[in-house]
């Protein structure tokens, strides 16, 4: 009689996938779908398949700007659908390595000598992509540069980087990323810094850079005032895949990182995620896994769970380039669905002290995915018990009892396994998660491919500064005469947004830019400027 461990045995041998191309194995056997389940869903698995070629010979994937969608083409310009779009990849790439070897030669340097730090400033896809992989392939003992990331518009967390740099202003590069120009929060960043390096004496252009698109306010900014350099950023690469464009290979490549193997990476995935048969194609098996495990609907979390320190942003990385693409209110017919899955996770086996209890026991709402690792580290093995077993031989324990412990409690699972964390493998792993999107995308008939939401949140944020320009002109008008909440509303004609205004309040109060006068009540505090001898209001 077939015992159930060697029935899930014959299942493993049957679900799982090997590509030796890319070094790569995907482990479907921890799910529990139904043996004819790809062929059940062949005829919606070959429409992605042609969607996804479409997308590639440069159809219009993109409506709402009216864009091409090319982030492939990166990998191998002779895909791009015009000559010129092909050029400008080559070119992008050697503009790319000749200002990096010029970097690092001295011969392009800050006024204080050699750069040796490297400030990112950018936010979303110009800073989740290189964090992710200079966490995984850097290392402080060999890096040609360190590098820091102004990834938000906090001050105080610009101020803890500026801090960590202390002195060495002056042997900074700074690296502007904004495809548009005009991202508020990469903007507020660029001026931060600025500030910082005139605030040392020194002059910020000549310590920048900028990646934008050609004719943006950025890049006019960075012509006009004679900046080192100015990368091209195009239209159709989105920021969420902009990683194998200037936007991840820039930084990569001044840390001393191999970018031809990251890009060599990503292509080899490309070619076998471009493959149309479900039995050799990973990204269509993983879509289809997740069309699985979420019922088409997001009706479970996807929890990533590497084993191995370098891959532990990864599942940041993840969460925009899943959630932004996959996160839409209408389909591609005008259905109102709701789609979406959520993506969380940290690394093993850290998680085992961590949130892998509930994940066993408690509320059955997620599909895990374990990315394993095989090669322990690049130097001497070393044994922690009986001169025979390693650090990594628990590591490889945990995740296999992990593993085990979920299914066993009915949570579904997919396992990756790579070889090792290289140039190469991150390559792969960048481009077969991108692919894998683009053909959940199709399964569930969704755009990947815009952002409507995002740009809702950008204009609502835009009002909320519009509304504090207004608080400030209406205490002007009333030679600050303290005024609470309510009176500010209706002086204002903004009744219908007071409690941004009280937001607002308080947030200026907190930060000493304006008095607050408390109340009787907890909202009937007047708020006016600070007390100043000088004549003039404060509102800078």
């Amino acid at each position: 009689m077939e015992t159930d461990a060697l029935k899930l045995w014959e299942r493993y041998k049957e679900r799982t996938t090997f590509h030796e191309e890319i070094g790569l194995r995907l482990d479907l056997s921890r799910l529990d779908f139904a043996d004819d389940f790809f062929e059940v869903n062949q005829e919606e698995i070959d429409r992605a398949f042609s969607a996804m070629g479409d997308l590639e010979k440069g159809a219009i994937a993109n409506p709402d700007e009216n864009r091409m969608v090319g982030h492939y083409w990166l990998r191998n310009s002779a895909l791009a659908p015009t000559e010129e779009i092909k050029e400008q990849i080559d070119s992008g790439v050697q503009l790319v390595k000749e200002f990096t070897s010029a970097v690092h030669a001295g011969e392009i340097a800050g006024a204080g000598g050699n750069f040796e730090n490297l400030i990112i400033i950018g936010i979303g896809g110009s800073a989740l992509g290189p964090q992710f992989v200079s966490h995984a392939l850097g290392d402080p003992t060999s890096n040609r540069m360190k590098i820091w990331f102004f990834d938000n518009t906090d001050p105080n967390g610009i101020d803890k980087d500026l801090s960590e740099i202390g002195n060495s202003l002056e042997k900074t590069l700074s690296i502007v990323i904004s495809k548009s120009g005009g991202t508020k929060e990469t903007r507020n960043g660029m001026l931060e810094a600025k500030a910082a390096y005139e605030r040392a004496g020194l002059n910020f252009a000549e310590h920048a850079c900028a990646i934008t698109g050609v004719g943006s306010a950025l890049d006019q900014i960075a012509e006009k005032d004679g900046w080192l350099k100015r990368f091209p950023m195009w239209d159709w690469v989105g920021g969420r895949t902009s990683e194998t464009s200037a936007v991840g290979l820039l930084p990569a490549a001044l840390q001393g990182l191999d970018i031809d193997q990251l890009l060599a990476g990503a292509a080899a995935c490309d070619e076998v995620t471009r493959q149309t048969d479900i039995n050799t194609n990973p990204a269509a098996r993983l879509a289809l896994a997740w069309m699985h495990s979420c019922n088409g609907k997001g009706e479970k979390d996807m929890v990533i769970l590497p084993y191995k320190d370098r891959l532990e942003l990864f599942s940041r990385y993840l969460q925009q380039l899943i959630m932004e693409s996959i996160g839409k209110k209408e389909d591609l017919d005008g259905n109102e669905v709701n789609q979406g899955i959520a993506v969380y996770g940290n690394k093993g086996s850290t998680d085992q002290h961590a949130y892998i209890q509930q994940l066993r026991d408690g509320v059955p709402n997620f599909f895990a995915t374990f990315i394993q690792v095989h090669e322990e580290r690049t130097g001497e093995l070393f044994h922690v018990e009986h001169e025979s077993v390693t650090s990594g031989d628990y590591l490889s324990g945990f995740f296999q009892g992990t593993r085990r412990a979920l299914y066993e409690g009915g949570r579904e699972s997919i396992t990756i396994t790579v070889k090792d964390v290289s140039p190469f493998t991150v390559g792969v792993l960048i481009a077969l998660y991108e692919r894998a999107v683009g053909f959940y995308a199709s399964l569930v008939n969704i755009n990947a491919y815009h952002q409507p939401g995002v740009e809702a949140g950008k204009k609502a944020a835009q009002r909320v500064i519009e509304l504090q320009m207004d608080l400030f002109e209406c205490l002007m008008r009333r030679d600050g005469h303290p005024l609470c909440v309510d009176d500010l509303a209706m002086e204002m004609q903004a009744v219908e947004e007071i409690e941004t205004i009280y937001q607002i309040c308080e947030h200026l109060s907190a930060n000493g830019r304006l008095e607050k006068i408390e109340g009787e009540g907890r909202f009937d505090a007047q708020y006016t400027f600070p007390h100043s001898d000088s004549d003039e209001f404060p509102i800078s």
